[in-house]
């Protein structure tokens, strides 16, 4: 939930938020979003663009691996 709040302080501030995450970390952000256009639908919050890739990094063996990435835009109406 604190990063619901804290999506929501930016979005009163400017009019958009991106929320980016990578990794096993891309659920939450989901989730996230997801709260934030349904509880606050009335508010005139929506999501935008949305982009999925991956980024290829170098695990400390010395691998390289590809991680997925997300970007989620949610913009005010």
């Amino acid at each position: 939930m604190a990063y619901v709040t804290s999506t929501l302080i930016q979005l009163a501030n400017v009019p958009s938020v991106t929320i980016k995450a990578r990794g096993m970390s891309i659920g939450r952000a989901v989730d996230v979003s997801q709260i934030i256009s349904r509880k606050t639908e009335n508010a005139g919050y929506a999501i935008g663009n949305i982009k999925i890739g991956s980024e290829a990094l170098e695990s400390q063996d010395g691998r390289t691996r590809n991680v997925s990435t997300i970007e989620i835009q949610i913009k005010r109406n």
